[in-house]
Order: structure tokens, then sequence, then C-alpha cells
């Protein structure tokens, strides 16, 4: 199968090490693909994170998912982080709605290894809801990076204690894929993984409000 990622444009993003290890992609999914994937993104209404037995998706959607669980896309992973994902759990997680609530500044839990964002909205307009890579944990306007959430950009980071987030306050449709590689003794029944290269399933129940992308 062809992916659909655009693994060079993976493979030749700098990773950044100010103030912790993060790399971005505008445009990570192939031209040709990302309408058709955007177009079978689930229909989200609320706010919080969705598992996807939770939800129902298209086609381009789907092969999307599979060609994240790859041995190329994890690679591209290792050796940009200098991590060795290739047999962790992988957890996917949707959101598709910002609530005014959201996207308070914060760091990703000490069970996630590396975390990456795949953002499908068809264009971003808005001055909010740009995720930016923060200083600290107490001034969203003290940041290095800010990542425009449109067809298909990527952000992917190395979770540290120091890797604050965060985007100012939007309310509206915001489409994303979250993406968490998780220590080895992460998971739990509540979530669907995919263990190193096997897809074994588990079942999913609604993901409460985790992390605010």
């Amino acid at each position: 199968m062809t992916s659909l990622l655009n693994l060079d444009a993976l493979r030749n993003a700098e990773v950044k090490t100010d103030p912790f290890p993060y790399f971005t992609v505008d445009e990570s999914i192939l031209p040709g693909a990302v309408k058709d994937v955007i177009r079978d993104f689930p229909p989200i209404r609320d706010g919080g994170s969705f598992n996807l037995d939770d939800v129902k998706y298209g086609p381009h959607f789907d092969r999307l998912l599979k060609c994240l669980d790859t041995p190329e896309f994890r690679k591209i992973l290792c050796d940009k982080f200098d991590v060795n994902v290739m047999d962790l759990p992988m957890m996917i997680t949707l959101r598709g709605y910002s609530r005014q609530k959201d996207g308070r500044i914060h760091t990703d839990s000490k069970t996630k290894v590396l975390t990456i964002l795949i953002y499908l909205n068809e264009d971003w307009t808005a001055e909010t809801g740009k995720l930016r890579i923060l200083r600290s944990k107490d001034n969203m306007n003290d940041y290095v990076a800010e990542i425009n959430p449109g067809p298909g950009s990527l952000l992917a980071f190395k979770v540290t204690d120091n890797g604050w987030h965060g985007y100012p306050a939007f309310e509206g449709k915001r489409q994303s894929i979250q993406i968490n590689f998780l220590t080895g003794g992460a998971a739990s029944s509540k979530h669907k993984f995919f263990h190193g290269l096997s897809a074994k399933l588990k079942k999913l129940r609604r993901k409460g409000n985790d992390d605010e992308y």
C-alpha cells in the first residue's frame, strides 16, 4: 500500500531543540490525498477527545490511520528523536470541536514518550486556535513557534518536563488526530492501541478531556 503520508517531507524536517525537541511539517499528507482524508474525517460536534471506536469515518481516513502504524513512520520518529518507538503501544484519539476552555497551557503526561498532531481542517483563517510551542507555563505569548492547524499540518515533539504548549482560545470546528507513543506499562483497556506493528485492537470508550490540542 502506497503511503498517504509525505514521508520525504517528514524525513527532511529539521528537529529544533529550543525549548524542547520538536519538528513541524506543513504538508504531512500527500497533496493529492489530503482533501479526501479531510472529507472522510468523522463528524465530531462536541468538545473533548474521542476514541476511534466512538466515531464513524470513511475509507480515505481509515487508510491514513493504517499509514501511521508502519515501520517507515515509526523509523522516522526513532531517527528524529533518538528514541526507540518501534514496539511501543501507539494510541490514537481525535478532536473535532474546540471550546473556549480548551487550549490551556500544559505539558503531556509522563506515560507518553512522543506526541504527534496532524491537523485536518480545509483551511484556517482564524487568528486564534493556532498551537504554540511555549517557553513557560504561564505566558501564552512567550512562544518560539506557532502551528497553523490547516490541511495536513503536523507537529511532533518529545514529551519532556518543560514541554509547555497550548493555543489562544478558539470556539468552533477544529479537527485533529493525536498520536501518542506510550511507555510500555501505560496501555489500558479503555483505549485502542497499535502494539508494535501488529495493530492489536482493544475495546474503547469515550476518552475524557486529557491533553488539549
